[in-house]
């Protein structure tokens, strides 16, 4: 599902890029925000206590700002590298963010890693790379692009920023809530992707041909956008954001099929082949769960020292030693 969402914001962007030459990607963006807001800030603002919104500003205030403009400068890099480099490109840059997430998930949530895990992970980056190479011989993607360098650099960056906030929101929704990260994200969002819009979009916006058409454009965009924000903190809660990550994978070729349709794509076998290599790399991934970190011994014997201490200001009768206690109980029945 939340593929599809992606293969929809994806054909949505190429088609009022190609078809009616709009070029507005911080607009769209500003949009699935304010959905956001009016949903789930609104939800928070009927809320009261801690999970209430005016706490939530109150002492996190500073921390969502931060994570809303690494939000809205992954959606910003990756839709703008577009219009630099080629979807060739994008899709097998794009996924460098999926080892800067286990790196970050490694020392921020202490996720750890079995052999199965590094083997599906390579098996499904091998999917892509299929998938790239099904692009070249096609020659879908000659003389698309007018300054690589850029469009790699901004893939790269969107990736990378993609890792973080997919870390910061599988760390939210499991030790704080789901409404609180879409609530806040919305209200932030819509303030930071406001801003931007105005300073780097204006005159594009003016400069568009209003018809029926591109309404539907943007508002298709817009619902798969808020879809696929309000469902990824479901499937992230019950899984984890490098799993989330491999699945949607396969978000590229859902919009290749539908390009075969709509832009004229041509078919291979190996993109078939690309889907089986992700799927299977994906379904190994899932098969095993992953663990986290035990306590370093500094800290056990931190927490050691912290009980005695405890104990010695709370004077209590010696204690039967445990050895002894089986016998005992034994001897009683």
């Amino acid at each position: 599902m939340l593929s599809l969402f992606i293969c929809g914001t994806a054909v949505t962007s190429q088609l009022l890029a190609e078809t009616y030459k709009v070029d507005t990607p911080m607009l769209q963006s500003f949009i699935n925000y304010c959905l956001l807001f009016l949903v789930y800030t609104v939800w928070l603002a009927f809320r009261s206590g801690e999970n209430g919104l005016l706490h939530i500003l109150r002492n996190k205030w500073w921390k969502y700002i931060l994570l809303a403009i690494v939000d809205v400068e992954a959606n910003y890099s990756i839709v703008k590298a577009y219009q630099f480099t080629t979807i060739t490109s994008v899709q097998l840059l794009d996924c460098v963010g999926i080892p800067v997430l286990m790196v970050l998930s490694w020392f921020i949530l202490h996720s750890r890693y079995r052999l199965i895990h590094y083997i599906a992970v390579v098996v499904c980056l091998l999917g892509v790379g299929t998938m790239v190479g099904a692009d070249v011989l096609s020659g879908r993607e000659e003389g698309k692009a007018s300054d690589m360098l850029i469009g790699d650099v901004l893939v790269i960056l969107g990736a990378c920023l993609y890792a973080v906030s997919n870390v910061s929101e599988e760390y939210i929704v499991k030790n704080l809530s789901r409404a609180e990260f879409l609530g806040m994200l919305g209200l932030f969002g819509t303030f930071v992707s406001g801003i931007q819009l105005m300073a780097i979009e204006y005159n594009a916006i003016i400069n568009i041909q209003w018809e029926w058409r591109i309404g539907v454009m943007f508002a298709a965009f817009a619902l798969c956008m808020f879809g696929l924000y309000s469902v990824m903190p479901l499937v992230i809660r019950v899984t984890s954001a490098t799993s989330v990550n491999l699945g949607i994978l396969t978000a590229d070729l859902y919009s290749l099929f539908f390009g075969l349709f709509l832009f004229g794509y041509n078919f291979s076998l190996l993109y078939i082949l690309a889907f089986v290599m992700i799927m299977v790399g994906f379904i190994m991934y899932c098969s095993t769960a992953t663990y986290h970190a035990e306590p370093t011994p500094a800290q056990a014997h931190e927490g050691i020292v912290n009980s005695a201490m405890k104990e010695a200001e709370t004077p209590q009768e010696p204690a039967t030693p445990l050895q002894y206690l089986p016998e005992e109980l034994s001897r009683e029945h």
